[in-house]
């Protein structure tokens, strides 16, 4: 991706000023391939980081892991996750390992403290070091874990680029963007796990369709196994984020009809399910980055929240809901304010109004 790719979307002001801008780039798509609206390049190349997660559990869901191994569709939905690191999200990988036949030391994702701030003050308090279920992508792990399980493949070296649970993630991810699988760029991500790339358009496709399997013409089973994840991460999208965070508040916003999977170095996926936008409305894509990584996490739901709004995808009472995350004052740590985060964009429509 390229500075000429980008494009200003969130200005944060001080005394009347313009301090800061996060530039980025987005690519709204239907599920037939149109391409709704964008800013910047639709076709810029990015990683996906976390966004790429419900696409690496559909291999497991699609061959019967589910039915296999008694999955919940709140153990479904924690697959997908970047999980806080709490109590109950330890305890439900575990619950999956105990399931599969697997044990947390057969996690290869390494550790970190959990995201949850009274979860890393408890384990202080408790003087227990946090250990590799605590990890955000512990779920998506031991889904790794469940696949090479189910089709009778060792666990050790799951990681690795030709490991047959590797190739059929990536196979699927690229059936659902549209794309060869060797036009997908692969990299290393922080938990270890092989990561995708690809254009803007093409990730906004893939969330399109699984949003919407039906109307892609999706084969039966790969189509069940889209509704079966996405029907999971919106019922349960405490198991998805975790308490007070965006993904987990704007599905429970989105009534039913909005999915929501958030990745590092800003980047956003959302998928409109069928009606989002109104009786007779198709399934809609959207992917987000954000150029400089948004690293404090500010710019990306603000960013989200204006495309849905632009789209019309949230009402009055959905936004409220979220308006820790919407346009806002900048305040000091006296509370005084001292300027406001604001999105400057207007969606470019293409072809027939979004």
């Amino acid at each position: 991706m390229t500075y000429e790719q980008y494009q200003p979307l969130i200005e944060v002001t001080r005394g009347g000023m313009v301090e800061s801008v996060h530039w980025g780039a987005l690519a709204v798509v239907d599920v037939h391939g149109r391409l709704l609206a964008s800013l910047g390049d639709p076709q810029a190349s990015v990683f996906l980081r976390s966004s790429a997660k419900p696409f690496q559990a559909l291999t497991l869901i699609e061959l019967g892991g589910a039915e296999r191994f008694g999955l919940s569709d709140r153990e479904i939905a924690i697959l997908c996750a970047s999980h806080s690191g709490t109590d109950e999200h330890a305890q439900t990988v575990a619950g999956i390992q105990a399931k599969i036949g697997a044990t947390e030391g057969d996690l290869l994702c390494g550790v970190h403290p959990p995201m949850d701030e009274a979860a890393r003050v408890e384990l202080l308090r408790r003087g227990e070091e946090p250990t590799p279920n605590r990890h955000n992508c512990s779920g998506k792990h031991t889904g790794m874990l469940a696949q090479a399980r189910l089709r009778g493949f060792s666990f050790g070296h799951y990681l690795d680029f030709d490991h047959p649970v590797q190739q059929a993630n990536l196979k699927a991810f690229s059936e659902m963007c549209g794309l060869p699988p060797q036009e997908v760029r692969l990299g290393i991500d922080g938990c270890s796990a092989p990561v995708f790339a690809c254009p803007l358009y093409h990730a906004a496709l893939g969330y399109a369709r699984l949003a919407d399997p039906l109307a892609a013409g999706l084969a039966a089973a790969r189509a069940a196994a889209c509704q079966r994840i996405s029907g999971a991460m919106i019922a349960h999208p405490e198991m998805v984020a975790g308490a007070g965070r965006f993904d987990t508040l704007l599905m429970q916003a989105g009534a039913g009809k909005i999915l929501a999977k958030m990745g590092a170095e800003g980047y956003q996926g959302i998928g409109l399910l069928p009606g989002a936008l109104g009786e007779g409305s198709a399934g809609i894509g959207i992917a987000i980055k954000i150029a400089d990584g948004d690293l404090n996490g500010r710019a990306v739901p603000l960013v989200t929240l204006e495309v849905l709004r632009q789209l019309g995808a949230l009402n009055r009472s959905q936004l409220a809901a979220l308006q820790a995350f919407d346009r806002r004052p900048m305040r000091n740590w006296r509370g005084l304010e001292v300027g406001e985060m604001r999105p400057i964009f207007k969606l470019e429509r293409n072809g027939q109004p979004a």
